[in-house]
């Protein structure tokens, strides 16, 4: 029988070369460990997490399991104070939803607005997570080495050619090439955002003739197909966010689930209004409606809309919900975990064979 594997697949300690994508609030412990039991890798989105929940959750995985799982966090830091009318200019932007939401007026922030992540980094030098990715910036070689001395293997993002070398020039074990059609925040941090843009297939390629580092890809990848062709680019692995959304254990509520099913092309645009910095999602009202409203720098801006994205995803009104898809998203299909991973996994071999049966 054909195998699915690679070199990476060794290195990280897993039977197919298929990471599920970390995802903020959709990353449970029971999806991670569904998803890792089947062979593949399962991933936590630690980004807004507090470190001692951090600690709970992986526990949490620990007690389903002991196959590898990803620990992945945010590399950027918080700024200071927002300036009051600044934050005057965003409440009052976003005020009128919050009365539609049946929510009192939003109030001023204070730092910090999400987890410090030094606190992260130490505790997950706690937890030894057996692999370790980070988003949105590097941690610098020392604290790579660190880890790996901790018995990690680490990973991270990339959205360019220059993040890619920066990365390897770091020591990572493996960098996470992100095209343009991924769901969620785009990584870019050596290049604006908005011009580090390229797609997936693209970008995988550009990047694997440049670095020596593994490289996995995500971004827009739904099924085998898509597996079968970045791994024919010299990816060693593919990494699926989107694809996990709607299967039962996916912490996304079920008006996000609903409306992933839903999609019946790319409806799919890049927003900063939630959060402060661009990130790919469904398209609704409040995109559509703030696109030339003020904001604060992320990640206050996310601590600002998120009591109207909890009210609206609790009252399954999708208008203020930010709902995080790649642009393959009308690929989705409602499955558990582990059954995902498995017809990932026989139709990646089937289109390998298909491609094999060309050469006559």
């Amino acid at each position: 029988m054909a195998k699915l594997h690679t070199p990476l697949c060794d290195r990280l300690g897993i039977r197919l070369p298929i990471i599920q994508a970390p995802m903020a609030s959709a990353s449970t412990p029971d999806l991670v460990a569904a998803v890792s039991m089947a062979g593949a890798l399962g991933s936590f989105g630690a980004a807004y997490t507090q470190p001692e929940a951090m600690q709970r959750d992986t526990e949490a995985v620990r007690t389903l399991t002991n196959a590898p799982y990803n620990l992945n966090l945010f590399a950027c830091q918080q700024p200071g104070s927002v300036d009051a009318a600044a934050q005057r200019g965003a409440m009052e932007a976003v005020a009128g939803y919050y009365r539609e939401a049946g929510l009192p007026p939003p109030q001023p922030l204070r730092p910090p607005y999400a987890p410090d992540l030094e606190a992260q980094l130490a505790m997950a030098e706690e937890i030894r997570p057996p692999v370790l990715t980070f988003h949105l910036g590097d941690i610098g070689a020392e604290r790579v080495r660190r880890f790996q001395k901790l018995g990690a293997k680490v990973g991270g993002g990339a959205t360019c050619v220059a993040e890619a070398e920066r990365l390897e020039a770091i020591g990572v074990d493996f960098i996470i090439a992100q095209g343009a059609e991924a769901g969620g925040h785009r990584g870019s941090y050596l290049r604006d955002p908005y011009d580090a843009m390229t797609g997936t297939l693209a970008l995988v390629r550009l990047i694997v003739r440049k670095v020596r580092t593994p490289v996995v890809a995500a971004g827009g990848i739904m099924d085998g197909a898509g597996i079968a062709a970045v791994l024919a680019l010299g990816a060693q692995a593919a990494q699926l966010g989107t694809a996990f959304l709607p299967s039962p254990e996916s912490g996304a509520p079920p008006v996000h689930k609903d409306s992933v099913l839903a999609a019946r092309e790319d409806t799919t645009l890049i927003t900063e209004k939630f959060s402060g910095r661009p990130a790919r999602g469904l398209a609704n009202r409040f995109m559509r409606e703030m696109h030339d409203a003020p904001q604060l720098p992320f990640p206050a801006q996310n601590a600002l809309t998120s009591k109207l994205r909890q009210a609206s995803a609790k009252a399954g009104n999708p208008d203020f919900v930010s709902m995080w898809a790649g642009q393959a998203v009308a690929l989705s299909r409602a499955l558990p975990a582990a059954d995902l991973v498995a017809v990932l996994e026989a139709e990646t071999l089937e289109c390998l064979d298909r491609l094999a049966a060309l050469r006559g």
